[in-house]
């Protein structure tokens, strides 16, 4: 959410940032919250004014009492009474105008680094940079379920019978690779100095609202029926939200934490032949990590998150490369975003595998994260980046690492997780 004093201050550019992000229909509500703010000052300047004349009034009550000035004193009462009532009607239609004004700034979006390249959709994402070579081997790679079935390691029909489309039961050494995976990722993540943390896997609305924008909150949560709560779809929300409502000392931070957590999201929509299997499911597994710092160090922080996931995917023998979100592919809250994806031999093209973003003061000021320092307080910045995401993640795994004979090779960083094996067969 954007300071509202830096939109007051600066309208043109609010309104130019939202043309970067081809929200044109959002235009109007800057013009709107800027009348609703003057509103919301001139109610509140007019509620300190009859507050200040009540005191004063209320002491001269008390002066003419003592003095045995009765009728005056009474009727001075009348005139208290009177601003009285005329405060209680300026405190609500303050509260009433604070509300708006806060409805409407959650919906205009926040302002984008300007490393942002400016593009309607993720058709638009500039490439960075390659790691590792992508190779396609002489030999027919099949579909990722194909390749878990030979395994016995797969079982969707017994899901879809318990659960419906978008589960899936794991078996045996794909079971096996799947936690293998994550346990090397948090212990990779514990060796970059992160604290590790196990969440938890509700949140409520309030925190749900100070995380992400609406139109993400609707495509992507499961409300709980009867309750103030939410199932999680990513951890780094519950993770952001353990700093609601804290004033930090400037010298702690920064906060680096990275947290294991189930996800859980809606996925609406139709997708496409590829997207089958496990790589788009309503329930999967995480590691992720987040930072909460000073401003002056978050492009720093982004750099390192996201070189952190590119790091662990090399030390599995899996190609990536690294794609800058352009405008209009970017989130609400978020000031830049940087995708990370793997290579697939079998379709011979990257396909994303984490998201790293840095949301600026977006997330702390809607959840009232504050910093306190030499220079007073002020609102922290906060980070987020996938470590990694199995099932999703072994679609690379297992493509990247499958031999001609159908065994999958265990890279050595993954072997003391997997019983000391080098291959699976």
């Amino acid at each position: 959410m954007i300071d509202i004093k830096f939109l007051r201050e600066n309208p043109d550019a609010v309104k130019e940032n939202i043309k970067k992000k081809f929200q044109d229909s959002k235009l109007g509500l800057v013009d709107e919250v800027i009348a609703l703010d003057a509103q919301s000052r001139s109610a509140k300047q007019q509620a300190d004014t009859l507050r200040s004349n009540r005191n004063k009034l209320s002491k001269e009550i008390g002066n003419l009492m003592r003095q045995g000035k009765k009728e005056e004193a009474a009727a001075l009462k009348e005139e208290v009474n009177r601003q009285a009532e005329e405060l209680k009607n300026l405190e609500e239609q303050e509260a009433e105008l604070s509300a708006k004004v806060t409805e409407i700034m959650m919906k205009i979006p926040q302002m984008i680094g300007e490393e942002v390249p400016i593009g309607k959709d993720d058709s638009e994402n500039v490439e960075i940079e390659r790691f590792g070579e992508p190779v396609v081997p002489d030999f027919e790679i099949p579909y990722h379920t194909e390749i878990m079935e030979r395994f016995n390691g797969i079982d969707l029909d017994a899901a879809r019978k318990v659960a419906g489309n978008g589960f899936y039961y794991l078996m045996g050494d794909i079971a096996r690779l799947h936690s293998a995976v994550i346990a090397y990722a948090r212990d990779f993540m514990i060796d970059r100095g992160f604290t590790y943390c196990v969440p938890p896997f509700m949140i409520r609305s309030n925190v749900v609202t100070g995380v992400m924008s609406f139109a993400e909150m609707d495509s992507m949560m499961y409300k709980i029926e009867g309750e103030d709560l939410y199932l999680i779809g990513t951890s780094e929300h519950s993770m952001i939200g353990k700093f609601i409502d804290t004033i930090n000392k400037e010298e702690n931070l920064p906060y680096t934490l990275t947290s294991y957590s189930p996800c859980f999201r809606k996925e609406k929509g139709a997708h496409g032949i590829e997207e089958r299997g496990v790589y788009r499911i309503h329930q999967f597994e995480k590691q992720e990590m987040i930072v909460v710092c000073k401003p002056e160090d978050s492009k720093m922080w982004f750099d390192k998150l996201w070189q952190n996931t590119v790091d662990l995917f090399r030390s599995m023998d899996i190609p990536v490369r690294t794609l800058e979100c352009c405008s209009g592919d970017l989130a609400d809250l978020k000031v830049r975003s940087l995708d990370v994806e793997a290579w697939s031999p079998r379709q011979k093209k990257y396909f994303e595998v984490g998201s790293c973003s840095n949301l600026g003061d977006a997330q702390a000021r809607r959840l009232k994260i504050r910093v306190t320092g030499e220079n007073g307080k002020y609102f922290a910045h906060t980070l987020n980046n996938t470590v990694v995401a199995p099932p999703r993640m072994l679609i690379a795994f297992l493509e990247n690492n499958l031999n001609a004979d159908g065994s999958i090779n265990i890279p050595v960083a993954l072997r003391p997780y997997m019983g000391g094996k080098e291959i699976i067969k």
